[in-house]
């Protein structure tokens, strides 16, 4: 593994952000992969527990250590943790307790996944909670970056199904993370593990597909799981603007003898929330020839593989300008402090060689919705879940509300939706402590002999 400390330190603060085409130069100039391990240090450096030595210190065992010291009871890393080759690694940020607690007293391990195109510095405000909670029962938590994305290994991303072939093109799509994911939990050693992770697919748009990950791996491996907390999934209605033939050939594809049509299913767009992109690229009546082609255009180029994060990269020395305007538009409301670094975090992860981000046309049709949706099989999902919305969520809640209905029907009754306020799709940003709250109650269900309160 390579740790954290290879990027030396001290670490100075973020420069500011640029604005002006000499900055953006400056800035893309700069960039390069130790200035990526850098990014997120400078930000996980904060914790009380982290450490960027490779071998954290040690408890003397005869000295009583204090329960409310972090420092005491568990230690954070940042490691590159190998695959099955050098050149395939997942990026991970460990917390784990220094004195491990018997296998039969300890929670399952956590598992932290970041959505598409982002990293698992997203859940930056949410470790000291989830590091509090580990202390205080033995847990451990990893977030990682998904393969192909973040931090981790850039591997070639190549599906070889025919455009046509829609199921064997979202299988294959989604077997480059999942797999991925899979070798990592039997190098780990890990029975069972507990699935926190937010959607796939934004920029608020690009970053969010990956909670719909976390529910195909449970359908692929049932018995790995333990919990599944699913933080503003895409993928799980049917286009509501797609039907007849279309619809019947996607549930044929996917086997469902339950298929309902939208309508039928009860799942219908709330006028009152905000329009999801796919409602915006599909009232073609209302906007003009010129807008029309671009349209038409963007559905061209998404049909092909294109990629959002390509588009950026290919302005060169002015792609720092995309991360800039996304940082102050979608992190206003952070610490001023902290978004610099944010901005930074992302623009690394920006320029990065492409990899994961190929599989969203795969995945998703043009509106983001799930060529394969969710909504056809979570009944199959038989693990406690809790599906978590903001209530500004560009996410439609209604999806989990129906996703709930489909499971309770199917005998699992261990289901929730939750729609935490004053948050949008980036739940864990906008409202973090209500977001550790509900972590905190939801991991505290799966230490043996838990009691809630009465």
């Amino acid at each position: 593994m390579t740790t954290a400390s290879e990027v030396g330190a001290p670490i100075s603060p973020a420069r500011a952000i640029p604005s002006k085409v000499v900055e953006y130069m400056s800035y893309w100039w700069s960039a390069g992969d130790k200035e990526s391990l850098i990014t997120q240090q400078r930000i996980l450096q904060r914790l009380p527990f982290f450490s960027s030595s490779p071998n954290a210190a040690q408890p003397d065992p005869s000295t009583e250590t204090n329960v409310n010291d972090l420092k005491s009871n568990i230690v954070g890393k940042i490691s590159r943790f190998e695959l099955d080759t050098p050149e395939r690694y997942l990026n991970q940020f460990a917390i784990t307790p220094i004195t491990p607690v018997e296998s039969s007293r300890a929670p399952p391990p956590t598992v932290v996944l970041h959505g598409y195109g982002a990293g698992l510095i997203f859940f930056y405000q949410n470790f000291q909670s989830l590091g509090e909670w580990a202390a205080k029962h033995g847990g451990s938590v990893y977030a990682l970056d998904w393969l192909g994305m973040g931090l981790s290994a850039r591997v070639p991303f190549k599906v070889h199904a025919k455009r046509e072939d829609v199921e064997q093109r979202v299988k294959e799509a989604e077997d480059f993370f999942l797999d991925a994911l899979e070798e990592w939990r039997i190098r780990n050693r890990f029975e069972k593990m507990i699935l926190v992770e937010h959607s796939l697919d934004s920029l608020d748009v690009f970053y969010a597909t990956c909670a719909y990950l976390s529910v195909v791996y449970t359908l692929h491996h049932p018995n790995r799981v333990s919990k599944l907390i699913l933080i503003s999934p895409v993928g799980v209605p049917h286009n509501p603007n797609v039907t007849g033939a279309a619809i019947q050939q996607a549930a044929a594809a996917d086997s469902d003898p339950d298929f309902k049509t939208p309508n039928d299913s009860g799942y219908e767009v709330d006028a009152k929330r905000p329009k999801s992109m796919a409602q915006q690229l599909e009232s073609k009546e209302r906007v003009s020839l010129r807008r029309r082609l671009l349209l038409a255009t963007l559905k061209m180029a998404w049909e092909a593989g294109w990629s959002p994060f390509q588009a950026a990269r290919s302005l060169g020395s002015l792609s720092p300008m995309i991360a800039a305007h996304y940082s102050h538009r979608r992190f206003k409301a952070l610490p001023a402090e902290d978004i610099p670094s944010l901005m930074d975090y992302i623009y690394h992860i920006l320029r990065a060689k492409g990899s994961g981000e190929y599989s969203i046309s795969h995945i998703l049709a043009p509106g983001a919705y799930a060529r394969l949706p969710l909504i056809d099989r979570i009944d199959k999902v038989a693990v406690p879940t809790t599906f978590v919305y903001g209530d500004r969520d560009w996410m439609d809640s209604k999806g989990g509300d129906k996703s709930v209905e489909r499971m309770r029907a199917a005998g699992n009754h261990a289901v929730r939706n939750v729609v935490i306020p004053d948050a949008g799709h980036h739940v864990y940003l906008d409202n973090p402590k209500a977001m550790d709250e509900l972590l905190v109650e939801e991991l505290n269900k799966t230490v043996p002999g838990w009691k809630s309160s009465p």
